[in-house]
């Protein structure tokens, strides 16, 4: 067979599978997914351990369809809800076809990214008789942030990250510059297994309307407060309310009532929420507008209510009332 030949038969091989995008917290995991999507699925913020579900992103191309698995990072617990992540972190890497493992350009290679290796290896590799790993699914190594490099500082960490594990294919990525994303995505494509069209091609994540837009609101107070944000904030979205004529009882327009209702863990912290005079709720609001609008397909108006949920970190019947 000729190499024409085979180059058109493999594009007419349909992929599809599952990936988990895997990592230490803050190293770029939802700011990946994000890009590779070409809009906001996951939130994306400069403090760590910010994604709490594993959010399924999902991309479709003409021949392939990814469902991209945002783990949350993986870290040593310190409270319940630490604990209920890392289970979260258990149950996405249940089933995939492959893993993307994302280690930072601009950072070393540290404690925390060798618990993940052995993690994984625990999971999915065998160990052969010279010491090295078999993998069973293809695991992928993302070099994220490469736009705080030069290039010889690029080859002399990407020489660095090729020695840390067998690795099936290193590709470096700046997914802020929009650097070699392509890339990526081919490579992911490419270790995919032959399987069907799983979604719809338009849908592009695997969570409710409520879920994303709780998200939404959690991820614009992370940017908004920044260093004092508390923490244990939660969000849940209460209701979406619809407007219906009354007597007939059809949709007739009107805002939709998106109500809201933030938790943190004591008193003291709903001031800092709230802000003078209600300038964070006022900004938040503006700033998810336009996000909402389109999540909920038509003009909604957000309704923000700050409550205390106490010690919600470690109490078992508040985590599960709060989503976790």
């Amino acid at each position: 067979m000729n190499d024409a030949t085979q180059q058109t038969q493999d594009q007419t091989v349909y992929r599809s599978g599952f990936v988990a995008v895997v990592g230490r917290p803050n190293v770029g995991k939802s700011t990946l997914i994000n890009a590779l999507i070409g809009t906001q699925v996951a939130i994306a913020s400069s403090r760590p351990e910010t994604t709490r579900k594993a959010i399924r992103g999902i991309l479709t191309t003409d021949h392939a369809q990814i469902v991209l698995v945002d783990t949350p990072g993986i870290h040593r617990p310190r409270t319940l809800l630490g604990q209920r992540l890392n289970d979260v972190v258990d149950e996405s890497l249940a089933d995939v076809d492959a893993i993307a493992f994302l280690l930072p350009a601009d950072q070393e290679i540290g404690p925390g990214d060798k618990r993940i290796l052995s993690r994984l290896r625990a999971e999915f590799a065998t160990k052969r008789d010279d010491g090295s790993f078999s993998w069973k699914v293809p695991l992928i190594a993302i070099v994220t942030k490469i736009d705080e490099l030069d290039r010889e500082q690029l080859i002399a960490k990407l020489i660095q990250i090729n020695e840390f594990a067998d690795f099936t294919d290193i590709v470096p990525v700046s997914a802020l510059q929009h650097d070699n994303l392509a890339e990526v995505r081919n490579v992911l494509i490419d270790n995919m297994p032959e399987g069907p069209q799983m979604y719809p091609a338009d849908q592009i994540t695997e969570e409710r309307p409520e879920d994303t837009i709780a998200e939404l609101v959690r991820g614009a107070f992370l940017e908004e407060l920044d260093d004092e944000l508390p923490h244990s904030l939660a969000v849940v979205v209460d209701s979406i309310e619809y407007p219906e004529d009354n007597e007939t009882g059809e949709a007739y327009d009107g805002k939709v009532e998106v109500i809201v209702s933030i938790y943190v863990e004591r008193d003291s912290q709903k001031p800092i929420i709230i802000g003078k005079g209600a300038e964070h709720l006022v900004r938040v609001k503006k700033k998810l507008r336009t996000p909402v609008n389109r999540i909920v397909g038509r003009k909604a108006k957000l309704d923000l209510h700050v409550k205390v949920a106490k010690g919600w970190q470690s109490d078992p019947k508040q985590l599960e009332r709060l989503g976790f």
